[in-house]
């Protein structure tokens, strides 16, 4: 089905066409209704001999005009007021019939055409998703970019009319019955998500897998949850908030650490890393081309994140300061190297806990994997449960004392409410200014405000989530969905014969080459003067929209 989406300039003007017909009638009506007013008065005095109110005379045209009777005035003794009356009456239905076709019935029939359909039509190869979030909307764009359609199934009829409005493609219905997966085409579709709570995922999959073999996939908010989703059938199971803690505990051990960690090996030996920049250490405060990375150690600076906005290539009279986060190519001793000047002696001499601020399903498993990497922590939350060390409110100055964050290694704000953690994170950076701090962001437009606030890394939950999507749908091999960009291996049929120069991948896309897989051989020196095979397979990296134009121009 094509989904019915008014084009907004002839909405435009054809509202303003109403608007204008509607003033004309309603000015055309008011001197009516006011010539009738004083005509019956008029008539009333003169034929009646019955002088009455103006106001009187006012009712008794509204009740002709209305048909609601005339009460007192009726009967009328003379001829010409009977005439009159009549013509009144006649004059108030041509008015009503005026109304209805004009104003009335396009009136009833906007808010129609705005109501979210029951089905679609010819629909195929399409994506079906069950609920509306931000990563449900991660995805969609994401499908858009490759021309692959998607509908929303959406159990609340005003949800669905809001959607259908804004042009998102929606069906109204209940995404947990036969009828409706019927209705989106369930049997031609790609794939179904199911993004609702844990109960009505493992539903949507029972009905699903009922109706067809369509893939299904998944979320879970609680890990255990998992298993029950896989007994209904579904085919892939997510759960981002675990990936999102565990991505976390692993950056913060690796700050702790003078040792590299949380790399993504691209070949034996050669690796991509981001590295945060700390306050002090020898890169905070100077220029890339000052900083001399690549002549000192032979590793390449692939992009940078400046403050949550990320730049590849970053030019070289970019400052390097404390928000700033390096996405670095290189050799294991190259990388090694390049890490020990982006750590701070003062964040070094901190040996104390890792405070975890929040403990809903993120803070556990940062907790979980502190505890395997053998690092002490202190749980705050303001729920008092097992696990949590400390009762209160996170944004309590009093609360953070008593957590004795002045002497901890590092802060983790696993907050569920992005707003909570951007006034968190201004009290921690006010009180604590060189104190490590990672966040978890809910929603994808929180990540920059989180950097603005003072956050040192931030990892956005709907970007995991989107990108553990699309991924699986689409059967791209992507090679990290924790990093703050996406590192895909993805064929380039399209660009065979072309040199890296000729093919001018960076300016038309923000992506960048980092290496090239040929033959089994994964090749890292790939300058501009390397030429693509047809079976070539490149590595790339790129934020999310670039890597969707990079696979439209490599075909």
């Amino acid at each position: 089905m094509v989904f019915r989406r008014v084009v907004s300039s002839n909405l435009f003007s054809r509202e303003s066409g109403r608007r204008r017909l509607f003033i004309v009638y309603l000015l055309t009506f008011l001197g009516v209704l006011i010539a009738f007013t004083v005509t019956y008065n008029t008539g009333m005095r003169v034929l009646e001999n019955d002088p009455q109110p103006i106001s009187d005379s006012l009712v008794v045209v509204v009740e002709t005009f209305t048909t609601t009777g005339y009460g007192e005035d009726a009967p009328w003794q003379t001829l010409p007021m009977k005439a009159l009356v009549v013509f009144m009456q006649f004059t108030g239905i041509f008015f009503v019939f005026l109304a209805l076709p004009l104003f009335v019935v396009p009136w009833i029939e906007t808010r129609l055409s705005m109501r979210a359909p029951n089905s679609v039509e010819e629909l195929a190869d399409h994506v079906i998703i069950c609920g509306y979030t931000p990563r449900g909307e991660t995805l969609i764009a994401e499908l858009k970019h490759r021309d692959i359609p998607s509908v929303v199934i959406a159990a609340n009829r005003e949800e669905a009319n809001v959607l259908y409005e804004n042009g998102v493609p929606v069906i109204y219905g209940d995404p947990e019955t036969n009828e409706t997966l019927k209705a989106a085409n369930i049997a031609k579709a790609r794939a179904i998500v199911a993004d609702e709570d844990d109960e009505t995922n493992a539903s949507i999959a029972l009905t699903a897998k009922d109706v067809c073999d369509t893939r299904v996939i998944t979320f879970v908010e609680t890990h255990d949850a998992a298993r029950y989703h896989r007994y209904a059938g579904a085919d892939f199971v997510f759960s981002p908030r675990r990936l999102v803690g565990e991505s976390l505990a692993n950056k913060v051990t690796t700050t702790l650490s003078t040792e590299l960690r949380d790399t993504v090996e691209i070949a034996d030996d050669f690796e991509i890393v981001e590295f945060s920049v700390q306050e002090n250490s020898p890169l905070d405060g100077v220029s890339i081309r000052q900083s001399q990375i690549a002549e000192k150690t032979g590793a390449n600076i692939i992009g940078a994140w400046l403050s949550g906005e990320f730049v590849s290539p970053p030019p070289p009279e970019t400052v390097i300061d404390e928000h700033t986060m390096l996405l670095v190519a290189g050799h294991g001793d190259q990388l090694e190297q390049v890490k020990g000047l982006t750590l701070s002696e003062t964040r070094q001499h901190r040996r104390g806990a890792v405070v975890i601020i929040g403990y809903g399903e993120v803070g556990t498993e940062v907790a979980r994997a502190l505890d395997a990497a053998g690092h002490p922590h202190t749980v705050v939350d303001i729920v008092e449960k097992d696990g949590v060390d400390i009762v209160g409110d996170a944004t309590d100055e009093e609360t953070l004392q008593r957590a004795n964050i002045g002497e901890a290694s590092a802060v983790i704000l696993a907050l569920p409410d992005d707003t909570v953690s951007v006034f968190c994170l201004l009290i921690l950076r006010e009180h604590f200014p060189d104190i490590e701090i990672l966040a978890r962001a809910e929603e994808t437009d929180s990540v920059r405000k989180m950097y603005r606030a003072g956050a040192d890394y931030v990892l956005g939950l709907a970007t995991v989530s989107g990108r553990m999507l699309a991924s699986t749908i689409l059967e791209e091999e992507v090679m990290t969905f924790d990093k703050q960009i996406e590192i895909v291996r993805m064929s380039a049929q399209n660009l065979a014969g072309q040199t890296i120069a000729e093919a001018d991948i960076r300016q038309r896309t923000g992506c960048t080459i980092i290496a090239v897989e040929r033959n089994g051989s994964v090749l890292t020196e790939v300058g501009p003067s390397f030429v693509i095979q047809r079976d070539d397979e490149l590595i790339v990296t790129g934020l999310d929209e670039d890597i969707n134009q990079f696979s439209s121009l490599a075909g």
